[in-house]
């Protein structure tokens, strides 16, 4: 056999095994039996063993390969994977709707889908192909898993689609395949997983994709990042376009005229959801016009044309044996219910939050009671209730101690707080949770310092202050437990790359009171240097628009205090990074023609992404928003500008090509 009869053939075996694969997996209609399919994939391994320059990249044989990865890379989404708002009950479900009603003249139509209980991700397409694979991360910064998705056998590998495409959705783990996961770890002597949504997570995230493959994971594809052309106009026509293009979406969406037919839905799949062979945990409800949508737009953390109905919480009945305190890197003791072993919501639960001395007193809970505890939002454990008619005879009431279970310091309330406090500095508790959280990914982001090794080296006596991971050797770390030769190698690289963050991330890092990842980076930009921001006055503090007076006085409160004084300069001798790296501000005497405008993004750029190209018009004055209205001043169109150029030549709104936005950057020097 020629090359040329070898490469017709096996690209008439991968097409068809590919059409196998697609009704088995997604259309869950097999047309030949397992056996013949075993066939032909055999024909198809030995051809390519015969010819491995021939090998398609569409290939159902390149699902499983390569070598395990070292790490995963990191992927910007250019349009943000937002979070959804939640609705609890049918009055929040009234108000999405009356609110949406009001944000545009023409009648809404809805979309109902099952909110699938899983992992988000996106699949990006180049020329028909499937080329990267990532999770959601942090809705703008997410992992490169494609290795892993490739395993997944209803995500087709090539489309009949050139334009490029990204679509979003939900991997996740069947019932089946839970089960059968963990009936092979008990039998290795493996902890099981808690839940589907645990195990598929954690399949995604194995640097191996072959354990990946083993685990017979499925999606469904629910939305697009951005559809450049062709796209239908409506969420229910797109849904309908990605099952013509060979996607597996869920067949139990439904439009609904009214939210009476929502709410009708809704109460359906409460009752209905145990028959599914999938977890479900809630109900996402869309405008399911795309323009209602762009007129809708979005607040700071979601769209406003979008809402995920949360199902009511699960209660269990269990026995509170004992009460736990814990310190937090702040101070605050926080009091955690031991629990006897009980089942709700898929998962295990020993342990459930009791957050203060006040709620225990309010709801009179004492050790050996019998409590009632569900899942808040199906996630956090906590007690609702004790049952008082089953408490022992001879039960006395729980007080929180005088003094702090770490260090024995004298506890205080604080005025305005419920919570007690250690307020000593060097409280090994509030240390060890002060690294944890120095590490963590919004703050240093030091890969393979996870919270494990972080204690590890604390009960070591390796570490104490945050200056002393930069001073770590090999030999000290080779001492810890599962701590080999490449993995100290990549911790030292890790440890070593995180002295060039920029400012804001040290800023956060820090665990400065009331100052989060957002405020650190308002710091950060307004004063560029560390030793600007340890110069500023509460004057020059409170002038900046988000700081408010508590976050204003914590500040200046924290860099008064000579520990953190010293923290500071060890620091800055060590080589970490104290200037801010991002965009400069424009001051207020220094306008730009984007001061105090709104700007609309539209399109693809050759030199910016969506989220770089957001940043710099915010740094220049100007307010990003998703949808084109009356109110818009600018939009600046890429290539494949779509809808929102019409609606602005329409609207009259001044049209930026990317250049005009270029020099304006380059003229302002940002």
């Amino acid at each position: 056999m020629d090359k040329q009869q070898a490469q017709d053939q096996m690209k008439a075996l991968s097409e068809l095994l590919n059409q196998y694969n697609y009704e088995y997996h997604v259309l869950d209609k097999p047309s030949v039996p397992d056996a013949e399919y075993d066939k032909k994939t055999q024909e198809l391994l030995k051809l390519e063993e015969a010819f491995p320059e021939l090998i398609l990249d569409d290939s159902p044989t390149q699902r499983v390969g390569g070598e395990p990865l070292a790490a995963f890379q990191k992927v910007q989404h250019d349009v943000p994977m937002l979070s959804l708002a939640n609705a609890f009950n049918e009055t929040d479900l009234h108000d999405f709707a009356r609110r949406a009603s009001q944000g545009t003249d023409k009648p809404i139509t809805f979309v109902c889908e099952l909110k699938i209980d899983g992992l988000a991700v996106s699949l990006t397409y180049e020329n028909g192909k499937f080329v990267r694979g990532a999770t959601r991360g942090d809705g703008t910064i997410g992992e490169d898993i494609t290795s892993n998705l490739r395993t997944i056998r209803s995500i087709p590998l090539s489309i009949k689609e050139t334009e490029s495409l990204e679509v979003r959705g939900e991997a996740f783990m069947p019932h089946k395949s839970f089960l059968a996961l963990n009936e092979t770890r008990e039998a290795n002597e493996e902890e099981p997983f808690a839940n589907p949504r645990n195990a598929a997570a954690g399949s995604l995230r194995q640097l191996d994709p072959k354990i990946a493959g083993k685990r017979n994971l499925d999606i469904f594809l629910y939305g697009v990042g951005e559809w450049k052309t062709g796209s239908p106009t409506t969420h229910s026509g797109r849904l309908k376009k990605l099952k013509e293009l060979g996607f597996k979406t869920n067949p139990e969406w439904k439009k609904c005229s009214t939210i009476e037919e929502v709410i009708e839905y809704v109460n359906y799949w409460t009752v209905e959801r145990p028959n599914l062979n999938y977890e479900i945990d809630g109900i996402v409800i869309k405008v399911d016009d795309l323009d209602q949508q762009e007129e809708l737009g979005f607040t700071a953390k979601s769209p406003r044309w979008a809402i995920a109905y949360k199902f009511p919480a699960e209660e269990a009945v269990t026995k509170l044996t004992a009460i736990e305190l814990s310190v937090g890197r702040t101070g605050v003791i926080t009091p955690t219910a031991i629990l006897e072993p009980v089942k709700i919501a898929g998962t295990t639960v020993q342990r459930a939050s009791l957050h203060n001395e006040d709620l225990i007193r309010e709801q009179d809970i004492r050790i050996g009671d019998a409590v009632v505890i569900k899942k808040a939002g199906d996630i956090i454990p906590k007690v609702v209730r004790v049952i008082v008619e089953k408490r022992p005879e001879g039960s006395e009431e729980f007080h929180m101690p005088t003094d702090c279970p770490a260090c024995r310091s004298e506890l205080v309330r604080l005025e305005e707080e419920v919570a007690l406090r250690c307020i000593n500095p060097n409280c090994p508790a509030q240390l060890k949770e002060g690294l944890i959280h120095f590490v963590s990914r919004n703050a240093m982001n030091i890969d393979g310092l996870g919270e494990k090794v972080i204690i590890q080296l604390f009960q070591e006596k390796l570490i104490r202050t945050m200056a002393d991971l930069y001073r770590l050797e090999k030999e000290e770390l080779l001492k810890l437990e599962r701590m080999g030769e490449k993995s100290a190698d990549n911790l030292l690289q890790a440890i070593e790359a995180s002295k060039e963050n920029s400012l804001e991330k040290l800023l956060f890092g820090l665990g400065i009171r009331f100052v989060g990842s957002k405020a650190a980076k308002t710091l950060a930009a307004h004063f560029e240097t560390m030793d600007n921001l340890q110069q500023a006055t509460y004057d020059e503090l409170i002038a900046i628009d988000e700081i408010g007076e508590k976050m204003a006085d914590s500040v200046v409160q924290y860099f008064s205090e000579q520990k953190v004084i010293d923290l500071i300069q060890d620091l800055n001798e060590l080589n970490i990074n104290m200037k801010y790296k991002g965009p400069k501000q424009s001051t207020q005497t220094e306008l730009t023609v984007f001061s105090g405008k709104t700007v609309v993004l539209t399109g693809k750029m050759e030199n910016f992404t969506r989220n770089e190209a957001k940043e710099v018009i915010e740094t220049m004055g100007g307010s990003v928003t998703g949808s084109v209205s009356k109110k818009t001043d600018f939009l600046v169109a890429g290539e494949d500008a779509g809808s929102k150029y019409d609606k602005a030549v329409e609207l009259g709104v001044d049209v930026w090509t990317e250049k005009q936005l270029l020099d304006a950057v380059e003229k302002q020097g940002v």
